[in-house]
């Protein structure tokens, strides 16, 4: 019997748009492009140059200050792109696939068999050791670290998130074999939620399980490490994504690198909201043609609607990224009345509108702020939606102040931008709260390192 961990605070967000449980197929996309923005903390250093050919499984670019740390192409093919912007900062190295998708071969290994440096090394070779991050400070973690543990949160509860279960369908030994690997270099701790009912989640092996029931954010790996065993000054621990974990298990399984993931096209704006196979960085066009409601005025975005980032149509997927979410744009949403006006399809925290009588109701929302940036108050919104023992507002207001002392203090080195979405949503002051945080971790790592 697994430990079961209640989580009382947070907030589901119904919205309209949720996938159905069945798979679309998508022609695969004819470029692919790996970006180090998505790679928090990494300088590139890029080793590709254009008419390049390339494997899956061959380094585009590196990091400066660790080169062991190595970058990986998707796909086969030819390299087309090495974007740049201001300074010379490396925006994108793309790739023309050319349709093989022929991987480096690695051989295949009994990981029981390897030391956690050989685990280590492998992992760094294929280019998999990237998807691995670290807390304190929420960005990929340094290969020279020996971590106190690995966590990996087996569900997502953002609004309109993959389900985890279709993903791991057919990828049941892979997803056993990632979880080997990663349990020979720290103890795992495997989370997953309470109404999870795969064999491979609830009888894995070499780790250690824990359930967990609530609203949103139940699902965040930050919340998970807070209830269980929450990260003190001077400690190191690694998380990791499920579905990266089956990327693992593919390594020392099949001996080869294969970015094969489970992508959601979900949001109001979309026609039949569905699961696709699609390999990650690649361009989003065919994934999403035909697909939308209309093809102007739409907010398109790599991620969830919490924490993810607005794109183009021709944008790549995010390299952590497993869903794209369709929303309405409305730049000019002037309304009579404005919030005073009596609402029953609107959705709001409080009780300003009648939507409250009416719980299971999925709404559609817009990407209006509906309103401008204000002084901050403390009303303890962000309490009733953070269900980490830390506090929220002060630990905000001191990232702010600048005042370093505080920020430890206050839990800086358990939370992750991603952790402060539902106070960013619910702030009635409208701040930024995970830019405030992610540059507060910033800050504080120049300082600690």
């Amino acid at each position: 019997m697994h430990r079961v961990v209640k989580i009382s605070k947070g907030l589901d967000i119904n919205l309209k748009g949720a996938p159905v449980n069945e798979m679309t197929a998508v022609k695969a996309a004819n470029l692919y492009a790996l970006m180090p923005a998505d790679f928090t903390r990494v300088t590139p250093k890029v080793v590709v140059k254009p008419e390049d050919n390339v494997k899956a499984g061959d380094a585009l670019f590196v990091d400066k200050n660790a080169p062991e740390l190595r970058f990986v192409s998707p796909v086969s093919g030819k390299v087309v792109a090495v974007n740049r912007g201001e300074r010379r900062r490396v925006l994108s190295v793309v790739v023309e696939s050319d349709g093989k998708f022929e991987s480096v071969e690695y051989k295949t290994k009994d990981v029981f068999s390897l030391s956690a440096s050989e685990v280590k090394n492998t992992l760094l070779e294929a280019g998999l050791f990237a998807f691995l991050r670290q807390r304190p400070y929420d960005v990929i973690a340094t290969p020279t670290d020996t971590p106190r543990a690995i966590f990996v949160s087996a569900f997502d509860s953002k609004p309109l998130a993959v389900d985890f279960e279709v993903a791991l369908k057919g990828n049941e030994e892979d997803f056993q074999a990632g979880l080997n690997a990663l349990s020979r270099i720290a103890p795992t701790y495997l989370n997953v939620s309470v109404n999870q009912t795969a064999a491979a989640l609830s009888v894995a092996k070499n780790v250690t399980t824990t359930a967990f029931k609530g609203p949103h954010p139940a699902g965040n790996v930050g919340v998970q490490i807070n209830h269980i065993a929450p990260v003190n000054k001077g400690e190191i621990v690694w998380t990791i994504g499920a579905e990266e974990v089956i990327f693992i298990g593919r390594l020392f399984n099949k001996g080869k690198v294969d970015f094969t993931r489970t992508v959601a096209l979900v949001g109001s704006e979309v026609k039949n909201p569905s699961y696709s196979k699609v390999v990650l960085g690649a361009q989003i066009t065919n994934l999403i043609a035909g697909r939308l409601n209309s093809d102007s005025n739409l907010r398109i975005i790599d991620g969830n609607v919490l924490t993810g980032k607005p794109c183009a149509a021709d944008a790549f997927l995010g390299a952590f990224s497993n869903e794209i979410t369709v929303i309405p744009e409305v730049s000019n949403g002037d309304e009579m009345f404005g919030w005073i006006m009596p609402r029953f399809s609107m959705f709001s925290t409080s009780r300003s509108y009648f939507s409250w009588l009416c719980p299971k109701r999925k709404y559609v929302f817009d990407a209006r702020i509906k309103g401008g940036e204000r002084h901050m108050i403390m009303s303890n919104e962000y309490d009733k939606v953070f269900p980490m023992d830390i506090y929220p507002e002060y630990l905000i207001k001191a990232i702010i102040t600048g005042n370093i002392d505080k920020m430890e203090e206050l839990g800086i080195y358990e939370v992750a931008p991603e952790d402060f979405a539902l106070c960013e949503f619910v702030d009635s002051s409208k701040l930024e709260l995970q830019r405030i945080v992610r540059e507060g971790l910033d800050k504080l790592r120049a300082e600690m390192c």
